[in-house]
């Protein structure tokens, strides 16, 4: 079954924690954006750890050097998944894998700027990440004939486990899911909508309603 991942872009501690607390039911993974641990520091990831321990807290670090120092101390600060960015040198991915193994945690690799996302997620997966990110950034979804179904794509065609951000929202979420996606991560069609916990759980049960051959 696909998990849904709430993706937080706000700027405070006290507004993630507010929000996470609203959609919490409906999510399974709570993703702490980079601006936010950018903000306020790691210390935002212990505070949603020891207010969700039951959830999966994921440290969207984007690192893109010293893999094991960095990742290491994002799983020291409570993040149970860790974000590599898929355009560095492999040492750097296969360093943040090895403090992974060391915690008992996993890391996530995301492909933002990479060329060919198909070949770098087949990649990377040898290097026993836990999945790929197929991701499409802000800045690049709001330029013309953007479009999630890219990624969706990619997704199918790299058979490898993966997950989609990037434009996931109510209207193509189903399609995220029959292609097979691990993860669907929703951001601003969550945080930005005038009910959170009421757009989450609309996603969740989205989700259950499609049956993947």
């Amino acid at each position: 079954m696909t998990k849904l991942q709430v993706a937080i872009d706000l700027l405070t501690t006290e507004a993630a924690l507010e929000l996470a607390h609203k959609v919490a039911p409906y999510v399974d993974i709570i993703e702490l954006g980079t601006p936010l641990i950018k903000s306020e520091g790691l210390k935002v990831v212990t505070a949603m750890k020891t207010a969700f321990p039951d959830k999966l807290i994921f440290a969207d670090m984007k690192i893109a050097d010293t893999g094991f120092l960095e990742a290491e101390i994002a799983f020291l600060a409570g993040a149970d998944l860790v974000t590599v960015m898929g355009a560095v040198d492999n040492a750097t991915i296969q360093g943040a894998v090895e403090a992974a193994k060391k915690h008992g945690k996993k890391v996530v690799v995301d492909t933002i700027g990479v060329k060919n996302r198909v070949e770098r997620a087949q990649e990377v997966t040898a290097f026993g990440v836990a999945f790929v990110e197929l991701h499409a950034g802000l800045d690049e979804q709001t330029l013309a004939g953007y479009s999630v179904q890219t990624l969706i794509s990619e997704g199918r065609l790299a058979k490898v486990p993966f997950s989609v951000a990037g434009g996931v929202n109510i209207d193509t979420i189903k399609d995220v899911v029959a292609a097979g996606a691990d993860v669907a991560v929703a951001g601003g069609a969550i945080y930005g909508a005038e009910d959170p916990a009421a757009a989450a759980k609309a996603l969740k049960d989205a989700i259950n309603s499609v049956t993947v051959a």
